[in-house]
């Protein structure tokens, strides 16, 4: 995650550039199965980090086994033809954010705003959960119920420990774990949203997920961009903290923000790799089964598959 010139700059240099790169769209729906467009971001960060693409492609590729389910994947930061939205359920972008977040760019957000008003789910993962606060903030507290705000919210790279999980279709099956992430948090959530539990505000219902503390030396930093350490951030020393939270809107959608997925390899750890299936099958409209979405591991040999190609790498 990475907020400044300079940092954009830099890792500008490990990247191929986005024209070398074709989006691609995979869509084999069945006439009753919820549509479910997964957008991967273009590449960024060194390699096995913010791997985007090869990211969605694992996650696609075990859904597949969830006939009520259809996922079309797409490549690059966007769509290639914005109609294929007039038929979601849902609306998932695993991407970079901040200024150059897919969601904001051009018209993007009024567009998006007509889709999730007729209730279409819509959820951001990792980098995509941050917006400026003066672009896109009053729409994404609206459509997930919060998101990251520069300087506000904080990421540092910490050891996460998730032991308890509310009463959500999202948490179904997962069994307690801890894994090391560059979890973000102190989001700026609607007013009356935290990591305390769930709460109602003007019709939404805001669910944290997945909740852990940090520790002192997690909130004294450093953190990955700007280093810190924030005086706020040191004063809710003690703190419960939302890394992960689910909302269910008055139109009928849902959304969620998930603030890890920075290292490529979290994908092999069952709980971190389950929570996130259920989620798309939750935000998506499709029942998520009582156990949870069981998936076939993740090889070695497989999580080194389709990543990005980065120089220097």
């Amino acid at each position: 995650m990475l907020r400044s010139t300079f940092l954009r700059l830099m890792f500008a240099g490990l990247t191929v550039g986005p024209s070398l790169l074709t989006p691609t769209v995979r869509s084999s729906r069945s006439p009753d199965a919820k549509k479910l467009v997964l957008i991967a971001g273009r590449p960024s960060h060194p390699k096995m980090m913010h791997e985007f693409r090869a990211g969605t492609i694992l996650l696609e590729k075990r859904l597949q086994g969830i006939p009520e389910l259809t996922v079309e994947r797409h490549e690059d930061g966007w769509v290639a033809d914005e109609s294929t939205f007039d038929d979601a359920d849902a609306i998932v972008i695993f991407s970079d954010g901040g200024g150059g977040h897919p969601a904001i760019q051009e018209n993007r957000l009024q567009m998006l705003e007509k889709h999730i008003a007729r209730g279409i789910g819509f959820g951001c993962m990792h980098f995509g959960v941050e917006v400026p606060k003066d672009r896109g903030s009053d729409e994404f507290k609206n459509w997930i119920g919060g998101h990251y705000e520069h300087e506000w919210s904080c990421n540092p790279i910490w050891d996460a420990k998730f032991e308890n999980f509310p009463t959500h279709p999202i948490c179904q099956g997962v069994e307690p774990f801890e894994i090391k992430d560059e979890w973000y948090f102190n989001m700026r959530f609607r007013n009356g949203f935290d990591a305390n539990g769930s709460a109602e505000v003007d019709g939404v219902k805001f669910t944290p997920v997945l909740v852990a503390t940090p520790s002192d030396a997690v909130r004294n930093g450093p953190y990955v961009y700007p280093a810190g350490p924030y005086k706020h951030i040191q004063e809710a020393v003690g703190r419960k903290e939302a890394v992960m939270w689910a909302v269910d809107r008055p139109d009928g959608g849902r959304g969620f923000g998930f603030t890890g997925g920075h290292f490529h390899v979290n994908w092999q750890h069952d709980q971190f790799r389950k929570v996130i299936l259920n989620s798309l099958c939750w935000i998506s409209g499709v029942a998520v089964p009582e156990l949870g979405v069981n998936s076939d591991a993740v090889s070695d040999e497989e999580i080194h598959q389709n990543l990005d190609p980065k120089r220097g790498c």
